[in-house]
């Protein structure tokens, strides 16, 4: 009978080193070969626990072709470990075809649970927690960064976001215009790292200070946003219909629809789609 190996999805410190788990480590050590988004980065890491695995690079531009090798690999036997720059893998992470091509050719995959910056930053965040989404990165420019939270501006759940250091300011910006400057937020800065800071208010507030101090603008960065008030959001829809029906009177629906959403607060995207379906 064939021999195939195992590949592990090891989860590794965001920050602090002393996070990997005692299984983590021995699984690192003791692996045939370790598949690293940046074999560079990963160096320290190994270095630091005593490994001399070789490592593999698996990263967003050669995934395709290195999942094919490394499934090779796999089937005639060898043991591989799978992990990311920091925390958990494919969580905003490229290892998902690499798992897939794993999964479809017979060859056993399991987690070694550990960080994750997402859920760390949720876990001290005093925002609701049973029901929350995870967004990753924002697009990188304004429009198409505005146009995706209008996506999200009515979710009811906690919303998690990845930002890096040269984005931030402006995409919290964005986040208070979409959403509100009222809405509640927290910023997790650094987390387990030694600059590590939680600030948490309204997105207005963390916006002032976030332009007022530049060290808070430095680093690694997971926002999350309290989900939109149910009934408030039900208010503004109901006054944006009610400006919206007396100003389609005189204007074009797509116009109607931007100022009643601007006067009320309401999405101009919902109020525009419920005209649409009121006229067929």
């Amino acid at each position: 009978m064939e021999r195939t190996g195992k590949l592990w999805v090891v989860a590794t410190p965001i920050g602090n080193l002393d996070d990997l788990s005692v299984r983590a480590r021995e699984i690192l050590c003791n692996a045939d070969l370790i598949a690293a988004e940046d074999t560079r980065h990963s160096a320290a890491l190994l270095k630091h626990i005593g490994s001399g695995v070789r490592t593999f690079a698996l990263h967003d531009h050669n995934e395709r072709e290195a999942s094919e090798q490394l499934v090779r690999r796999l089937r005639d036997g060898a043991t591989i470990a799978l992990i990311s720059d920091a925390g958990t893998p494919l969580v905003s992470d490229p290892g998902y075809r690499l798992v897939r091509a794993a999964r479809d050719a017979g060859i056993v995959v399991s987690p070694v649970p550990g960080p994750c910056a997402a859920i760390a930053g949720l876990s001290i965040a005093g925002l609701a927690s049973d029901r929350f989404v995870f967004e990753g990165f924002l697009p990188a420019k304004s429009p198409a960064r505005r146009a995706q939270l209008e996506t999200l501006r009515a979710d009811t759940r906690t919303l998690i976001f990845y930002e890096s250091s040269h984005r931030i300011a402006e995409a919290l910006d964005d986040v208070a215009t979409v959403f509100g400057g009222e809405r509640r937020a927290v910023i997790a800065r650094e987390l387990t790292k030694l600059f590590e800071t939680v600030l948490a208010g309204t997105l207005a507030e963390l916006a002032a200070c976030l332009a007022a101090d530049s060290n808070q603008r430095r680093g690694e960065f997971v926002l999350l946003v309290a989900g939109a008030d149910e009934d408030a959001d039900a208010a503004r829809l109901a006054e944006g219909r009610r400006v919206f029906d007396l100003l389609r009177r005189e204007l074009p629906p797509s116009r109607a629809a931007k100022i009643a959403a601007e006067i009320s607060g309401a999405s101009r995207k919902l109020l525009y789609d419920i005209a649409q379906s009121t006229q067929e």
